[in-house]
């Protein structure tokens, strides 16, 4: 990963652009195709997941088998389908329409991330905002602890909650609270990754597009409350723990994915256009493991940061092109990995190295009074 010399300054866009033109316009049968096959497969082994659990099997370990098999590809296949809301926020905002009412119907909702809460994604690829405190999405972790790495894995556990919380409890009484509504639409409304992110004020046609969706997501779990009580007349156990544990995979999934994603060395400060793509990632892997990290695309996100409006089915065939015609020494190849883990592991490296050294630091500060005293004595 060793800089050449001089390379930095030499790449063009202009360039990259150029040997990619042909690649920006999305073909509307693939993202049909791919998401409503993804979603159903995926209900397909929910119910798998359920029926192999509740069938007597005569092995115990034939029927773990059958149900971690079948859960496996059940997440797999959810995963899939939520991570088609990246896709939508990078679409024309005229292209797809009846798509993207489909996804939040039969995704988005029901899963509790409706389209307009990834829809500060943008912010990521603004180049005055990438890496800085308008940037929700990034946190730097190269230069903190490394607990805070651990910390950001354990969100599994907890985001599903907070997800029915927002949408179940939260919603409703904004509806009567016009302070809380702000402050729920501002804190509470954003996919992101700082705790600490204050989401803009949208516009009055956003507000309209969230109002909309908050309502159905309250709804859905209105439904599921009364199906329950009035139908079945039960809670349904079973049912809420396979949910919460598919919630947990899915999220945690998403924060591994992310963890690789980028190399999370920006200062806060902001970043030249080279910069913000040599701290992306780009993975060039075939491998299972790979391609269910990364769905729709996304084990391509460095190429995905150069041309943010590509879409997903045209990136593996733009990164192999940009490998093949582009100038030996251009900073574009040092975004390139082969797995997910050495950059995990060199992320974890190097927020253990900065934890050190900040440490060295407070002990040369603590200790400067000392030093001081007895040169003076």
């Amino acid at each position: 990963m060793a800089a050449v010399p001089g390379s930095i300054h030499s790449f063009s866009l202009t360039q990259a652009r150029s040997i990619v033109h042909d690649q920006f316009t999305p073909v509307a049968w693939i993202y049909w195709v791919d998401f409503l096959t993804t979603i159903l497969v995926g209900h397909l082994f929910f119910a798998l997941t359920r029926l192999a659990f509740e069938t007597p099997i005569g092995s115990p370990v034939l029927k773990v088998v059958l149900v971690c098999s079948a859960f496996c590809v059940q997440c797999a296949c959810y995963y899939r389908a939520v991570m088609f809301v990246h896709e939508l926020v990078h679409l024309p905002e005229k292209k797809l329409r009846l798509f993207r009412i489909v996804w939040n119907l039969l995704c988005g909702i029901p899963f509790l991330v409706p389209s307009f809460t990834y829809y500060t994604h943008l912010d990521h690829h603004r180049g005055k905002s990438f890496g800085t405190e308008h940037d929700g999405e990034y946190l730097s972790l190269a230069n903190l602890s490394p607990g805070w790495i651990v910390i950001y894995l354990t969100q599994g556990l907890w985001v599903p909650v907070l997800a029915i919380l927002r949408f179940g409890l939260l919603t409703p009484l904004t509806w009567v609270c016009r302070p809380l509504r702000w402050l729920i639409l501002r804190r509470a409304s954003s996919l992101v990754m700082d705790p600490s992110y204050v989401r803009p004020v949208p516009s009055a046609t956003a507000v309209r597009i969230i109002r909309l969706q908050e309502v159905a997501c309250f709804l859905f779990l209105v439904a599921v409350w009364a199906f329950a009580l009035c139908v079945l007349q039960r809670w349904p156990i079973l049912y809420l723990v396979q949910g919460y544990a598919t919630a947990v995979v899915l999220v945690t999934m998403n924060a591994v994915r992310t963890l690789a994603s980028h190399r999370w060395t920006s200062d806060g400060h902001e970043e030249t256009f080279v910069e913000q793509m040599l701290d992306s990632v780009t993975l060039d892997s075939d491998s299972l493991l790979a391609i269910l990290i990364n769905p729709v695309g996304l084990r391509y996100h460095a190429t995905h940061h150069l041309f943010p409006s590509m879409p997903y089915h045209n990136m593996r065939a733009a990164h192999k092109r940009l490998l093949a015609q582009l100038p030996a020494d251009s900073p574009y190849r040092r975004t390139v990995s082969y797995s997910i883990w050495p950059v995990i592991a060199e992320l974890w490296q190097t927020a253990a190295q900065s934890r050190a050294e900040s440490d060295e630091t407070l002990q040369d500060i603590a200790s400067s009074p000392w030093q001081v005293a007895r040169t003076s004595s």
